[in-house]
């Protein structure tokens, strides 16, 4: 069935590649609580294009986890593994824009030659530029030979094609406040620099996948961590390039450590699923997070 475009829509989007936390939890529980206010549709989607960390048994363990938590989603859940050709379809688009090139570099090269100091808002040193300008004979040559590349976004024309679409305005996002008041923010992709689109295994990357399935679910409000606050930079240039909807935006507060520390799948913080074997009920969870206890559990 097609989405409503009447109605608003919010989605929490997890990736099978772990056991989901509380921060999970509280994501989770922070969607559901905006879909109760906006009177919204709440879709679940599984953003499983990384084929070497998704796994079956996580996402059965997300449906366990969330339906113990007394959440309920539409059917039939969105998995990207499913959806490959809608990704192909706008790296296409892209390409025919000449935004995107391919780049064999592996990553200790472009570790080697990077600018020290010079990283993307993840912590990843900013891409050097080493195969922007390779000749088509090059490309032509290292294909031959299956060499494996990427497919990278050219920052700058990106930005002179999206200035011209744009007739020069700013490129901004509306992030919505807890509390409901929303303000723009203004959107800086450049910190990116030649972020990748297409992975060396064929797959779309992140910023690529979550745009289109964003427009297609017609989502309204993106509701996630603050941990990808600046990825919406780039998320709002590729919405301009490729002519997708504008969603707003909520980035809410993540759980931390003692420490300080956000909790990670890959630090192997506590999952939902051993808190549930210690005798953790969903009300204690819905609790310690905050949230109001569901009757309905």
């Amino acid at each position: 069935m097609p989405p409503d475009p009447t109605r608003s829509a919010v989605r929490f989007a997890p990736s099978p590649n772990g056991l989901l936390h509380l921060g999970h939890a509280f994501s989770a529980l922070t969607v559901d609580a905006w879909a109760r206010r906006l009177d919204a549709r709440f879709l679940l989607r599984i953003e499983d294009t990384d084929r070497a960390r998704s796994r079956p048994e996580f996402v059965d363990a997300i449906f366990r986890d969330l339906a113990w938590l007394g959440l309920a989603w539409e059917e039939p859940v969105l998995r990207q593994s499913e959806h490959a050709a809608a990704y192909d379809a706008a790296a296409r688009r892209l390409r025919e824009m000449g935004l995107l090139y391919p780049c064999f570099a592996s990553r200790s090269e472009i570790a080697a030659a990077a600018v020290p100091g010079m990283v993307d808002p993840d912590g990843a040193p900013i891409y050097p530029g080493l195969h922007r300008a390779l000749a088509q004979d090059d490309i032509a040559d290292r294909k031959a030979r299956g060499e494996p590349y990427c497919l990278r976004i050219d920052m700058r024309q990106a930005l002179d094609r999206m200035r011209a679409k744009t007739r020069g305005a700013a490129l901004t996002f509306k992030e919505v406040a807890a509390d409901g008041s929303h303000r723009l923010v203004d959107a800086d992709p450049a910190r990116w620099g030649d972020a990748v689109m297409m992975r060396k295994d064929g797959s779309a990357s992140y910023h690529l996948a979550v745009v289109v399935d964003d427009a297609r679910q017609a989502i309204s409000h993106v509701t996630r961590g603050l941990d990808l606050f600046a990825a919406t930079d780039i998320h709002r240039l590729l919405q301009v390039l490729l002519d997708l909807s504008e969603p707003a935006y909520h980035h809410h507060a993540l759980i931390s450590t003692p420490d300080g520390r956000k909790l990670a799948k890959s630090k192997g913080d506590e999952s939902l699923s051993a808190l549930r074997a210690t005798g953790e009920t969903a009300q204690s969870i819905r609790s310690r997070l905050g949230f109001a206890i569901n009757p309905s559990i």
